[in-house]
């Protein structure tokens, strides 16, 4: 059971990443592209000061990214080869469904984030305990993303409808809140909207693991909590509302 489990696991990933890296390589253009053109439009403007807060900038959005890109791709093909059909027909479960999916638009996204990764060591360097909590950080990012993914591909109807999701949580959720510089940039009176997306809570840990926001003990605590709590809600609602089999 193990070993077929493992099959499918490694089905999904060859499906979803390796095939298209093989036979589409300008693909993974784009992936590299998205961070790094933040990044090198933050860095210019600040004159190199946001360099490190646009270099975790980039991670979180690689990471979520990556999960909402789970939705176009399982939308197409739900939707387009009736896969997700003959997966349901079939003895494999939609975890391990989902989780080979995942794991292959993490692969898929490498290239990004290996770069943002070797930026992060040479003008971060951050101390392995550190890195552990900006791992951490990633990680709830990139669960909250998938699940969002993962629900809006089955709820869509159309590939076109899947990027609108895409690119629309996207803008919400990396590119509008202060993930690629400071919340201390934002005028107060505006800076409370931006604490309605989670990844203003996520950027604030991250660059105060960076030494790039100084926070208290309290707020670190309370990003955090808001962090996890946020992530465990999505992934509630998630786990409600996805629609593995058609009624």
């Amino acid at each position: 059971m193990k070993r077929k489990r493992t099959s499918q696991l490694l089905a999904a990933i060859l499906i979803n990443s390796v095939y298209e890296m093989r036979n589409y390589p300008i693909v993974l253009i784009n992936t590299v592209l998205s961070p790094l053109s933040f990044l090198l439009l933050i860095t210019f403007v600040s004159r190199g000061t946001l360099l490190g807060v646009g270099i975790l900038g980039g991670l979180i959005m690689s990471m979520f990214s990556s999960g909402m890109s789970l939705q176009s791709d399982l939308s197409h093909l739900k939707n387009d080869f009736k896969l997700q059909d003959m997966v349901v027909s079939s003895p494999t479960p939609s975890l391990v469904y989902l989780a080979g999916m995942s794991t292959s638009e993490l692969i898929y996204s490498l290239p990004a984030i290996a770069i943002l990764v070797v930026l992060a060591g040479v003008f971060v360097h951050p101390s392995p305990v550190e890195a552990a909590e900006l791992l951490a950080v990633f990680l709830a990012m990139f669960s909250a993303s998938i699940a969002i993914g993962f629900m809006l591909s089955t709820i869509s109807k159309d590939i076109v409808q899947s990027f609108a999701f895409g690119r629309l949580l996207s803008t919400l959720f990396t590119t509008i809140p202060p993930v690629y510089y400071p919340i201390t940039y934002i005028p107060l009176p505006f800076r409370y909207i931006a604490y309605l997306s989670p990844t203003t809570y996520a950027a604030e840990i991250a660059q105060n693991v960076g030494g790039f926001l100084q926070l208290s003990q309290a707020t670190i605590i309370t990003d955090w909590g808001v962090l996890l709590a946020a992530t465990g809600v999505i992934l509630f609602i998630a786990s409600k509302k996805t629609r593995w089999r058609e009624p």
